[in-house]
């Protein structure tokens, strides 16, 4: 990014600017630290983190506990009823690790069940959406590697909030409004979240005492105490009671998995993702497609550098579709996928003047989340998403405990032939990723949640950063287009890329749904970024949520907390 000080002169008028005064197309300015820093979407959220950090604890603990409270102020994006993932790298070995933190169904959810049932497409919400949760055991195993704090000490600020109430940030009101209607079919679901009957205002306090409770026995108990004591119990008499099939043992035998993160490299950036059964390989496989073609100099927002990236995106969901799923299950064909040389046959499909609108998957040989991350004093990052799938999840509360059930099993497919066919203690193609990327001193954890809009969302971020050197801040922020509800060639796109791109779209064919200048259909992300060589932390939060990148406080001298 290149800046102008001093005074300006125009022709026909003089205009004073004063010194350092600065030109700049993005509005927050990065948070810069040789602290950690704890970026997330409420701000409270992200100071409990900075606590946890201040307090000795690591890049892990102040994850979870900001992941915990955000159980308290988001509770229809995440919640211990659903899964999460994480990419943590250690500064000192420079080693990357990987966790996948998903649910499997219950073992007698079948496809030969839901057509028993009558059912024919597999459902988006209702307990047979529901999979067994990830969450508690993903903390778990990642304090167990990396915590330094007890275990019970991260679960405190969120417990405080749910008892004592959090003021309902702005725009998880708007999602929360969205919901309000759903949320009277399950009765625990509406008493819960629905105070009076009726969605919370923004900046109304929400209270929620019986996930304190819950809270206060995962902190004392463990993970036990949510897959074989009075949650787990709680969970499986809520099945029970809405006709379900989980058992105590699908609860009992979960466990999750520690994996290789897979990459590529872009530019001159080497870029991870999570190996499915996530889809982090589709990002992985745009950016292969992008790469084939130059970056467009008239800018990331030009017509001709979105029409690249809205055809890559077509080109590599399309492969997503049809190729992803559970690996222990299927042959998924990851090196084929995000080979440099099928990027380049495929890109040879991308007209630079028109929009293809029936894109199919390639030839082989063979909604709504919660995003976080942080990155500790010594370095250390951990990129980190968690979700319930759709707002609310499926719809259905366990009873006494104050949180949702996920929905995650909707992703499943009914065909007996896809990679994603349902079966028991399988588990779902997931649309949650966590990404990280590096090149030399520099390493940067970021994600952008948001359903299917993740893969597209991460890879104009990193073509942001890779190809227009913008900061973490500016990357984040700059206009992004994502999928639309109808597919094909039809775009939903932030009215900030101008009218001219806008025009110019639409005459190659692209069908635009044009949203306003920060819109959450394009997701909300978070990112840090620790450069090895200053020893410096870079924190950056997207302006589309109501969070921020918090620094850690040092010890000030004669002070004490």
């Amino acid at each position: 990014m290149r800046f102008r000080s001093g005074f300006v002169l125009a022709l026909s008028m003089v205009s004073a600017v004063s010194p350092g005064a600065q030109d700049r197309s993005y509005g927050r300015s990065v948070v810069s630290t040789p602290y950690g820093i704890v970026a997330t979407s409420w701000v409270q959220a992200s100071q409990a983190g900075a606590r946890i950090l201040e307090q000795g604890g690591s890049a892990v603990d102040a994850a979870i506990a900001a992941n915990a409270v955000l159980n308290a102020s988001e509770p229809m994006m995440n919640g211990m009823g659903g899964d999460l993932f994480a990419i943590y790298w250690d500064a000192k070995t420079g080693k990357l690790y990987g966790l996948n933190g998903s649910g499997w169904a219950p073992k007698a959810l079948t496809i030969e069940h839901l057509k028993e049932k009558g059912i024919t497409s597999m459902p988006q919400q209702g307990i047979d959406s529901v999979t067994v949760p990830g969450m508690v055991d993903g903390w778990t195993k990642l304090h167990e590697r990396w915590g330094k704090l007890p275990w019970r000490a991260l679960f405190q600020p969120a417990i405080f909030y749910a008892d004592h109430g959090v003021t309902v940030p702005e725009m998880v009101h708007d999602y929360w409004l969205q919901s309000g209607e759903a949320l009277k079919a399950n009765a625990e679901s509406r008493r819960v979240f629905l105070p009076g009957d009726k969605v919370p205002a923004a900046g109304q306090i929400f209270l929620n005492p019986e996930l304190a409770n819950a809270l206060r026995m995962v902190a004392e108990r463990g993970e036990e105490a949510f897959y074989k004591g009075p949650i787990g119990q709680a969970i499986l008499k809520t099945s029970a009671e809405h006709g379900g099939t989980m058992t105590a043992e699908d609860l009992a035998d979960y466990s999750a998995e520690w994996v290789e993160p897979i990459s590529t490299t872009y530019r001159d950036w080497t870029v991870y993702e999570l190996p499915p059964n996530g889809d982090g390989m589709a990002a992985l496989e745009m950016l292969n497609i992008m790469e084939q073609f130059p970056a467009d100099p008239a800018g990331p927002h030009s017509a001709g550098e979105l029409h690249t990236r809205m055809e890559a995106m077509k080109l590599a969901y399309a492969d997503i579709k049809r190729y992803d799923g559970d690996p222990r299950f299927a042959k998924i064909p990851v090196e084929e996928l995000l080979a440099k040389s099928y990027a380049a046959e495929r890109a040879k499909l991308i007209d630079p003047a028109k929009a293809n609108c029936q894109v199919a998957p390639g030839a082989l040989s063979g909604s709504d989340t919660t995003y976080l991350s942080v990155v500790d004093s010594d370095g250390n990052i951990v990129s980190f998403i968690q979700s319930n799938y759709s707002a609310f999840g499926s719809g259905i509360t366990v009873d006494g405990m104050g949180f949702v059930l996920q929905n995650r099993g909707g992703l499943f497919k009914l065909d007996p032939q896809s990679p994603d066919a349902l079966a028991g203690r399988k588990r779902p193609m997931h649309t949650i990723i966590p990404g990280f990327m590096q090149r030399g001193d520099e390493h940067i954890g970021f994600g952008i949640m948001g359903g299917w809009n993740q893969p597209l969302a991460h890879a104009q971020f990193v073509s942001n950063v890779a190809d227009y050197h913008m900061n973490i801040q500016a990357a984040m922020e700059e206009p992004r287009f994502t999928v639309n509800a109808k597919l094909g060639c039809n775009i939903v796109i932030e009215s900030r890329v101008g009218q001219a791109a806008i025009d110019a779209l639409t005459k190659m064919g692209h069908q635009l749904e044009v949203r306003k200048e920060f819109t959450t259909a394009m997701g909300r992300g978070q990112v840090v970024l620790h450069n090895s060589a200053t020893g410096i932390n870079y924190g950056a939060s997207d302006p589309r949520a109501d969070g921020a990148a918090v620094p850690e406080l040092p010890k000030f001298p004669g002070t004490q907390y």
